[in-house]
């Protein structure tokens, strides 16, 4: 598979990730635990917002593998 390719395909899966994992974030933060309480309302927030990243990281490493069948 082209590097070419591989880069389109893994930016049409992140965007897809991006938009899943907010709008689950979004459905979550309406949990009674986390709307009522300012502190596990933060860290909610915090975790929620920096947790894309791990799913996304095997994404980004797929798209930048280079291939040597050139």
């Amino acid at each position: 598979m082209s590097i070419r390719l591989r880069k389109f395909i893994g930016t049409v899966l992140l965007f897809a990730l991006v938009i899943v994992w907010a709008l689950l974030a979004m459905a979550l933060a309406q949990a009674p635990l986390i709307h009522n309480n300012a502190i596990a309302s933060i860290a909610y927030y915090v975790i929620a917002g920096l947790g894309w990243v791990l799913p996304a990281m095997p994404i980004m490493a797929w798209m930048s593998k280079r291939t040597d069948n050139a």
